[in-house]
């Protein structure tokens, strides 16, 4: 009987056992299932932007937040052309907004577009901007409504205001220190406005142009789908004052520029002689074109001229600053090989004397003064067994 007493106890313990430990696997299993719906119930605050125009301008207030939203799909609402979107879109518009300022009988509307870079910047402004110029901000001039367009780094700036006197200036530099910076890459000019030569153009007129759209509204003279825009090629044109133009495009290699260039000569053969002189010329992945009134002498010689390497000579003496430190140069250079070769003497002239002295005195001790085996040999095998004849 009391063995089958401890049977059952131990029988009853073991399904108690059983139990816990199955518990405790349901209680784990809940804590698993649930554990993804706890964390897909997480918040993440996201900081908004700083805002591109501020709350006042030069004591002028902002008439409704809501006209200062940053964001693309408040274009609509800027009265944008189509072609005006085009544009935007193709330099790499990143942020928009807009206001309307007023205090008492001043009053105005302020437009901010920023761009992915200064690339971009500077072909929306070539795009919008008349022909005039103004001291403001990177780059300014009338734009297409009678306002003024300037540019500040990656940003570009549209404003109309009825201001008078030194308040115009005021507001401006205001909202070029809010407008926000950008440094790094982003930050840096595009070569190729740079390669324009200095003599002979008309600098108002130079248009640097990103997309087909850009490049067409800003008088493009080759069609646009063979400019390769489509492999990040990059076109400037611009007029000279004899009446020609020139466009410059850059490729990213050049390889791509090669295979354009041949369809570019090939659309430009085909519009024949409407379009004036045609000189095309390749430097690496550089392509540039001189075409309407230009003499083919004219045109050669002056894309001849045109590098992506800078070339420098001269043609009249250096001035002394350069000569004084070529001389210091030469000293410094002199004085360290006279040191040198002195030091090369005074170890020969050392070497001699030790050595000389040395045999001297071996041979007034009756010794060879060449050789001296126990001082010479190194045994590296120990103490040498004593042969039967040394004795």
């Amino acid at each position: 009987m009391q063995s089958g007493r401890r049977l059952c106890l131990t029988a009853i313990s073991a399904g108690a056992v059983a139990c816990v430990f199955a518990a405790a696997g349901f209680q784990l299993c809940a804590q698993a299932k649930s554990a993804p719906a706890a964390s897909s119930t997480r918040t993440m605050l996201v900081e908004p932007p700083a805002p591109l125009l501020p709350a006042t301008l030069a004591g002028l207030h902002r008439e409704a937040d809501g006209d200062a939203g940053d964001g693309l799909g408040k274009l609509d609402a800027a009265g944008l052309s189509a072609q005006d979107k085009s544009v935007l879109a193709e330099d790499g518009l990143k942020r928009f907004a807009q206001s309307n300022y007023s205090q008492g009988a001043e009053h105005g509307t302020v437009t901010v577009f920023r761009f992915m870079d200064v690339s971009g910047a500077i072909a929306t402004f070539d795009y919008l901007r008349r022909p005039g110029a103004a001291k403001i901000g990177d780059q300014a001039a009338p734009g297409p409504d009678g306002d003024l367009v300037f540019r500040s780094g990656i940003n570009i700036v549209r404003e109309t205001f009825n201001l008078h006197g030194d308040h115009v200036a005021v507001l401006m530099s205001e909202l070029i220190e809010h407008l926000p910076k950008v440094g790094g890459p982003a930050g840096m000019a595009p070569l190729l406005p740079t390669l324009v030569p200095a003599k002979g153009f008309d600098t108002q007129t130079v248009k640097y142009a990103l997309g087909p759209a850009g490049y067409a509204a800003t008088g493009g003279v080759l069609p646009a789908n063979v400019v390769g825009f489509d492999k990040s090629a990059e076109a400037v044109t611009v007029k000279a004052k004899s009446g020609g133009m020139l466009t410059l495009v850059l490729y990213p290699t050049p390889q791509i520029a090669g295979a354009h260039l041949q369809m570019i000569q090939s659309a430009m053969n085909q519009q024949g002689a409407a379009v004036g002189t045609v000189v095309l010329r390749r430097d690496g992945p550089l392509v540039a074109m001189a075409s309407g009134a230009w003499s083919a002498q004219a045109a050669q010689a002056m894309l001849a001229g045109i590098h992506l390497r800078t070339e420098v000579s001269f043609d009249k003496p250096m001035p002394l600053e350069f000569h004084a430190e070529v001389k210091k140069t030469y000293g410094l250079l002199t004085s360290i090989a006279i040191f040198c070769g002195i030091a090369f003497l005074a170890a020969i002239v050392l070497a001699l004397f030790l050595g000389g002295g040395r045999a001297a005195l071996r041979v007034l001790q009756g010794k060879p003064a060449a050789s001296e085996p126990e001082f010479l040999r190194i045994n590296l095998r120990g103490q040498e067994k004593e042969q039967p004849g040394d004795q």
